[in-house]
C-alpha cells in the first residue's frame, strides 16, 4: 500500500514563481489601505497543468489561513508582513523563506501606519512583467470570475 502525502505549506517551486504587486488603495469606509495581489507567474504552468497551479494557490491559501471570495467576510490573517528597513516580506507559515514584496516609500508608510494590508490572491496567472493597466485588466477579469481570493494580512 503507498499513500501520497501532500505537504501543508507550499513547496519551495510555487514560491519562486510568484509575482507580486503592491498599490495604496482605498477601503470601503473611504480611508486607504495597502494592497497586495499575488498570483503565479505562467512559469508554474509549464511544467504542469493549470489545475496543478490552482490547486497549489488554494494550498498557499489555506498555509496562509484561509482566503475567501469577494462575496464572503474578509477573513483577519495571522501577522504575516514583516518590515526589515524599506522591505516587505510576506511570512508564509511553514515556508522555509519569505516573499519580498515590492514597495514604494508611501505604500511602506501606509502599511506601517495602519498595521494591515488586504491580500488577493489571484488564481489566474499573470507574468511578473505586467503593468498597471494589465493588472487592472487581469484583476477586473478574475474578479467577474470568481477566481480572487482575499484575506486582510498584518503585521506582527
Amino acid at each position: 500500500m503507498s499513500v501520497l502525502l501532500t505537504p501543508p505549506c507550499p513547496e519551495l517551486r510555487l514560491l519562486v514563481s510568484l509575482a507580486a504587486w503592491t498599490w495604496p488603495g482605498t477601503r470601503p469606509d473611504g480611508g486607504e489601505i495597502a494592497h497586495i495581489l499575488i498570483t503565479h507567474t505562467t512559469a508554474l504552468t509549464g511544467s504542469g497543468t493549470t489545475e496543478t497551479a490552482e490547486a497549489r494557490m488554494r494550498r498557499l491559501s489555506a498555509a496562509l489561513g484561509g482566503l475567501t471570495g469577494a462575496r464572503e467576510v474578509v477573513p483577519e490573517l495571522e501577522p504575516c508582513l514583516q518590515t526589515v528597513g524599506d522591505q516587505v516580506l510576506l511570512r508564509i507559515p511553514g515556508a522555509s523563506r519569505r516573499l519580498r514584496l515590492p514597495t514604494r516609500r508611501s505604500w511602506t508608510e501606509l502599511l506601517a501606519r495602519n498595521g494591515e494590508a488586504i491580500l488577493l490572491l489571484g488564481l489566474d496567472p499573470l507574468p511578473q512583467s505586467a503593468d498597471a493597466a494589465q493588472v487592472d485588466t487581469y484583476l477586473d477579469a478574475v474578479l467577474a470570475a470568481d477566481r480572487l481570493l482575499f484575506g486582510r494580512a498584518r503585521t506582527r
